[in-house]
């Protein structure tokens, strides 16, 4: 086994995280034309509604039943992260905020002292398929931060920059730095509270498209103590000359540099590295705080304030049948997407 790699595990429907992260899942659909409520143009007979994890056909309603996605439900005590790739997600919480967004967008949200949302997948195309794509990323926070304000940031795709390598054959890379940097670019700006709003945390999320046979070197973490994992989700990839094939985690020395070389189909890489929080996790269902007692408190307060209530009429809301990316936040602001020149830096 090479030295850099010290492990490698196989990838579930969840998938095997370490220290700040909490939890990390691809959800990839390929949903059918959608009818006058924004669900599936198909029968849902045989899937179990309110709870359809099984790719029957290709694609799952979750915790949706008109709707496919995951209606109102509570969170306290960590943030989540949704890369949203291809489709939409329409975002609603108990502060009132909505958001549809997708196609490359981000969306960082502090679920912090508790917030309820839910996160829908409208499908927006009556005549043709709607593919969803997204990743989602739960991270711990520090004791001191875990009863912040609720609080989200739009991370859009036009803001989000990216760094095409070109190796000496002529096969290219491009890295998405969604937090952290590489080369020299450096991503919008996180929740204030997040783990990774503090430098020394040493957080980094990179997505990586490699052409077959493409070469790239990751540089070096900044702090010999942080945990970079990297996860193969399509095609295969050989870390320092170990191979790793589709729906592989490698775990990897984060303190020298990793060279990859992409297999003959090339491959996609999703990177998650951080410095440990290194405190104690207690977590039960949508509350990550750090003992037992602060989890039965979490529920207590939830049962008695609902974290604010639900604003909203309907438990899966959607927000119209345009495909216009959007922002409202809380205390009414709104914000669309603006293509800002954030480029693609080049390199060979």
């Amino acid at each position: 086994m090479s030295s850099l790699v010290v492990q490698t595990v196989p990838l579930g429907f969840q998938w095997a995280t370490a220290d700040p992260f909490l939890f990390c899942v691809h959800h990839l659909d390929h949903y059918p034309a959608g009818n006058a409520e924004f669900g599936p143009q198909a029968s849902l007979a045989g899937r179990n509604i309110g709870s359809d994890f099984e790719p029957k056909d290709g694609w799952r309603m979750y915790h949706g039943s008109t709707v496919p996605g995951f209606p109102e439900h509570p969170h306290r005590g960590f943030e989540t992260i949704t890369f949203a790739r291809k489709g939409f997600i329409d975002h609603s919480d108990s502060m009132g905020a909505a958001a549809r967004f997708g196609r490359g967008d981000v969306q960082w949200m502090t679920a912090g002292a508790g917030v309820v949302h839910s996160e829908m997948f409208p499908l927006l195309s009556a005549t043709d398929d709607n593919t969803v794509e997204l990743f989602q990323i739960w991270m711990n926070l520090p004791a001191a931060d875990k009863m912040v304000e609720p609080y989200f940031t739009m991370l859009w795709a036009e803001s989000i920059p990216s760094h095409r390598h070109v190796d000496a054959a002529g096969a290219g890379t491009t890295v998405t730095v969604i937090a952290g940097t590489f080369e020299g670019l450096v991503p919008p700006t996180p929740p204030p509270a997040s783990w990774a709003s503090r430098a020394e945390a040493d957080v980094a999320i990179w997505h990586l498209v490699m052409e077959p046979g493409a070469d790239i070197s990751l540089p070096p973490a900044a702090s010999d103590d942080t945990v970079r994992v990297l996860y193969v989700f399509e095609g295969s990839v050989a870390v320092d000359g170990q191979h790793a094939d589709t729906d592989t985690g490698v775990v990897v020395e984060s303190a020298v540099a990793a060279p990859l070389v992409a297999g003959p189909s090339g491959a996609e890489i999703l990177m998650l590295q951080a410095r440990p929080i290194g405190e104690p996790v207690a977590q039960y269902g949508p509350f990550v705080m750090n003992t037992q007692q602060e989890i039965e408190q979490a529920f207590a307060d939830y049962r008695a304030t609902g974290f604010g209530g639900w604003p909203w009429e309907r438990p899966d809301p959607v927000h119209g049948g345009d495909a216009v990316r959007f922002a409202r936040h809380a205390d009414g602001r709104r914000e669309v997407p603006q293509a800002d020149g954030a480029g693609v830096a080049k390199s060979s």
